[in-house]
């Protein structure tokens, strides 16, 4: 693997946009007998100093999974800290979010979190809609199958109603407008933290030629220098997209 000589150096080719999974909060917090909403809040610090990060360093698009359609199946009581994290992150993150020109955009199914939860994402979401410098990607029960159900369900609507032409193959193009991350570009680089080697239901349409990234390192403990080595790994890499001579290379 590339390492940085400088803790300042940035690779020449930067990817677009970064996905990041987040995981390993609950051992980050087991492994220092902490309960694991500690590691939930240490984890939402990581995500301040991470997001900041690769927006100066240049990466144009950041999507976080926050909370996945499974994670619904945990204790209620860390489910409602999660949520109350959600709230306080919101309200904390919004002056910066406008202050630099960022657009927020929330993909999974919100109709799911709880009254505040939804009213501060949906505020935020719409504060930041004219926002160009930037985008951030929350994904909030979000699950890769649960959306492609869901487009699926608003394509064949469209077609019996009429709105588009019956009996056509549908393209990728359209299709794709009909998922949570429609006019959100496929991401470059998919990093995940904790040394889990899955995408658990995470991005499986949009990263389908992403360019993967792991690493042990628990996701409270990620630094700007983690970042900087993904980035320097993803800039050594050769993109190929399933077509002889059909690469990326800058």
């Amino acid at each position: 693997m590339p390492q940085i000589s400088d803790k300042n150096d940035v690779p020449a080719r930067l990817p677009a946009h970064v996905a990041f999974i987040m995981d390993g909060n609950g051992r980050w917090a087991k492994a220092r007998g902490l309960n694991r909403v500690e590691g939930h809040l240490r984890g939402a610090q990581t995500v301040t100093k991470i997001v900041e990060a690769a927006f100066r360093l240049g990466i144009k698009t950041v999507t976080l999974y926050a909370f996945s359609t499974e994670n619904r199946s945990r204790p209620s009581d860390e489910i409602d800290a999660l949520m109350r994290l959600l709230c306080v992150f919101v309200a904390e993150q919004l002056p910066t979010i406008l202050e630099k020109g960022i657009r927020l955009r929330v993909i999974g199914d919100t109709s799911w979190l709880p009254a505040d939860a939804a009213e501060a994402v949906r505020g935020a979401v719409e504060r930041s809609r004219g926002n160009t410098a930037a985008t951030l990607v929350v994904a909030l029960n979000y699950s890769s199958r649960d959306e492609v159900l869901r487009a699926a369900a608003a394509f064949a609507r469209d077609v019996a109603s009429g709105h588009l032409p019956a009996g056509t193959p549908p393209s990728w193009e359209k299709f794709a407008s009909y998922l949570d991350t429609a006019e959100i570009p496929d991401p470059d680089l998919i990093v995940r933290t904790s040394g889990e080697l899955r995408l658990s239901n995470f991005l499986m349409l949009q990263g389908a030629y992403s360019e993967l990234y792991f690493c042990e390192t628990l996701w409270p403990d990620f630094s700007e220098d983690d970042l900087k080595k993904a980035l320097a790994d993803y800039a050594s890499r050769e993109r190929r997209f399933g077509k002889t001579g059909d690469q990326l290379k800058a």
